[in-house]
């Protein structure tokens, strides 16, 4: 069956040819570079080339037609042995195929004519320019190659066949609920029948007659009526099992439409190491394995400019020039390895090299360079904790900006792209041997592995790769320290919420004899025991996402259905995990009185807003030290639900930050009638007087550096702001 493109207008189609075409166009110079006189790559290379010429020539697209042309004379004169295609040549080639594609989705092309002459002008001469001074290519990913609608997906006609023979089957099914139907009624025919003999054989009996022949009659229906029952079951368990089949086939049919494999972003993954290991000086042998692996297309949309970002940031930071390569006893060609698979219903991404890897002595100097954390503290840091400095946003080893690096962005977006599709990310590196990152993400966004459980009568979800464990535990093993309650798992006390207080759900008062535990960990690895009513089980979930009109709900990422139909919520494991923290100090369990260890103890809770966990924890040691009670927010918008649910004495709060700043943070703080008077401190690593004036204008009571962690400035602030003697 062929692909019926009718209601195609010709600016789309051609449009659709020239993804296909300049695809063929640039995986082919990137072969040729390696053998400039291949004659198969250069047929295949004339071809593309030629044929775009002709599609732009049906829709009178000059400009293309003009680029498309200079193209293939260059490709025949190399067949020919008249003129050659090094390096320099193939930079030009490649900018006219990214110009080719803007000329096909451009709404006028003509404002295109001045990039047209200079394409048609030839090769500047690059020859003796020093790497770093070629322009930046522009940056090509999958989303741009998308034509027409946004939404728009292409469907191969085997995949069009078979969700057709199933919708086919459907049609059948649905008619052999129509027999199934017609025995219901042929059996609700027989019960009334028989209701009226058993009348019959009441009447009889009570009237004296012999009610022996009724009763044999009705004996006889009630087994007619048996049959009946069994015939139908039989009926209704072969639909059933038909049904579930075709229902399972058909979703399965659908969601493959959606999958794409891996190798649909290695062109702008293979230009991506080749453009910039060329203006940089490396010599780089990129490797692309799993292209074949079949994954979600929205998934890879969103996880394809992430990683642009990592083979960027592996050859600029991680492979070496090829004379430090020799000089460090290693070949002078780099290894950039991008794998692809599929593990325990996951999509597992590992972007490697053999680069020079981090200088953990170097990072770990910065850090305190930089009063993210205090000398002592970080000596302290172990290699895991210190490579997650590198995903701050803002941070980076590099003291000079170029075009590539020394902007701090990069691991940042990274982690946060990995984050929003609901996967996570891993660091490690070798000092003079390399580094990987490991992305680990769902296989498709709308298909989710999820344990279902039940809070107060509603049923909830959560990703199965965020649970740690589950537990049955005797209520008697509860214990309480200075308020907090715990369990004791292995070796570790573990933290006791009640879910239906988390979430907002009416409490169940009644006494419990067992505790229904979640455990979730937090991004720093504590662990938390969420108490459920009941585990409904593990399976897989069709993810929905909520109405828009509905805004940001706390604690909720999506919506899915039950087996049954029934509507339920997908916990955003994130969100929900701050406000497991911020409960967990928050009183006993209802129905439960735990073993107390310790006397409660009164102190002034102080909340510390700030998204380095470092940050974030070395403010806590420090205000515990001082005897006070504290609770953290990751960012400012987490610091804002926190402090209108909660009360604090003093709020501290960082500047830069995602979702919300602390700028913004201190302005609703003291906008807001219940928390105007609540001291706010902001503790940034900007010094500049225009930052200590914004902050102070938004409303702040103090504005210290980061440095002031290692003096008595911040410990005297915070006793400033309570009214308290400062310590000593």
């Amino acid at each position: 069956m062929s692909d019926d493109l009718s209601s195609f207008s010709l600016a789309a189609l051609f449009q659709t040819e020239c993804e296909s075409q300049c695809r063929v166009l640039s995986d082919n110079l990137l072969a040729l570079e390696k053998n400039s006189h291949d004659p198969a790559i250069l047929e295949s290379l004339m071809r593309a080339a030629h044929s775009l010429k002709g599609a732009a020539r049906i829709i009178d697209l000059e400009g293309a037609v003009q680029v498309a042309h200079a193209m293939e004379e260059s490709f025949v004169s190399a067949q020919q042995r008249q003129g050659s295609i090094d390096s320099t040549m193939i930079d030009h080639l490649l900018s006219g195929i990214d110009l080719l594609a803007r000329l096909a989705t451009a709404a006028a092309p003509a404002h295109l004519q001045p990039q047209v002459a200079a394409f048609l002008a030839g090769p500047p001469e690059q020859a003796a320019a020093a790497p770093g001074t070629q322009a930046a290519p522009p940056e090509t990913t999958l989303t741009d190659n998308i034509t027409g609608d946004a939404r728009t997906l292409r469907v191969t006609s085997d995949s069009l066949d078979l969700m057709l023979a199933s919708a086919g089957e459907s049609l059948v099914a649905w008619r052999r609920i129509r027999n199934f139907a017609n025995h219901l009624r042929r059996l609700h025919s027989h019960q009334r029948q028989t209701a009226t003999r058993l009348e019959a054989a009441i009447t009889a009996a009570a009237t004296g007659e012999n009610p022996t022949p009724a009763l044999r009659h009705l004996q006889a229906m009630v087994a007619a009526g048996d049959q009946l029952v069994l015939t139908s079951l039989a009926e209704f368990d072969r639909f059933e099992r038909n049904a579930s089949d075709l229902s399972q086939r058909l979703y399965g049919q659908a969601l493959a439409c959606r999958m794409m494999p891996f190798g649909s972003i290695a062109p702008s993954l293979r230009r991506a190491v080749r453009d910039t290991a060329r203006r940089l000086g490396r010599d780089v042998s990129f490797q692309l394995r799993g292209e074949t692996v079949e994954v979600d297309r929205d998934l890879l949309e969103k996880i394809e400019s992430p990683l642009l970002h990592l083979l960027r940031n592996a050859i600029d930071h991680g492979l070496e020039s090829p004379p430090e390569r020799a000089a460090a006893g290693k070949p002078a060609t780099g290894l950039l390895v991008i794998e692809a698979s599929h593990s325990a219903g996951f999509l597992i991404i590992r972007v490697t090299d053999d680069g020079r890897g981090v200088d953990h002595e170097h990072l770990r100097s910065q850090v305190v360079t930089r009063g993210l954390t205090d000398a002592l503290t970080a000596t302290h840091l172990g290699h895991a904790e210190l490579l997650e400095f590198l995903f701050l946003p803002g941070f980076s080893l590099r003291s000079e900006v170029t075009e590539i690096s020394g902007r701090g962005v990069g691991l940042d977006v990274v982690q946060a792209a990995v984050r929003d599709a609901r996967g996570t990310v891993r660091m490690s590196s070798t000092p003079a041997q390399g580094t990987a990152l490991v992305l680990q993400l769902p296989i498709s966004l709308s298909v989710l592995k999820a344990l279902v459980f039940q809070i107060a009568g509603e049923p909830y979800a959560i990703p199965l790769a965020k649970v740690e464990r589950v537990l049955c535990l005797p209520a008697a093993d509860l214990e309480s320290v200075e308020g907090v309650q715990y369990v004791t798992v292995g070796q570790s006390r573990v933290g006791i919420v009640d879910g239906a207080a988390v979430l907002g759900r009416p409490l169940e008062p009644a006494a419990r004899d067992q505790l229904n535990l979640l455990l979730l960990a937090t991004p720093a690895g504590e662990l938390f025991g969420v108490v459920v009513s009941r585990f409904l089980g593990a399976g897989e979930i069709v993810v929905q996402a909520l109405d828009q009109h509905l805004g940001r709900v706390r604690d909720i990422a999506a919506a899915a259905l039950t087996e049954d139909g029934a509507p339920m919520l997908l916990i955003d494991v994130e969100d929900f995990l701050l406000s497991v923290r911020r409960m967990a100090a928050g009183g006993p369990l209802p129905g439960i009185t735990a073993k107390s260890s310790e006397l409660a103890k009164a102190q002034r809770q102080i909340l510390v807003v700030d998204d380095s966990l470092t940050v974030r924890e070395l403010e806590r040691k420090l205000l515990t030290s001082l005897g006070y009670a504290v609770e953290v927010a990751v960012d400012g918008m987490d610091g804002w639900n926190a402090a209108r649910t909660g009360r604090f004495a003093a709020i501290i709060t960082d500047v830069d930050m995602p979702r919300m700043d602390g700028i913004e943070l201190t302005r609703l703080i003291k906008n807001d009638a219940r928390l105007r008077e609540t001291p706010v401190i902001i503790v940034s690593y900007k010094d500049r007087a225009e930052d200590r004036l914004r902050g102070l204008d938004a409303g702040a009571d103090h504005y210290l550096t980061k440095g002031s962690f290692q003096d008595a400035s911040f410990a005297r602030a915070v006793a400033a702001v309570l009214g308290e003697d400062s310590p000593s």
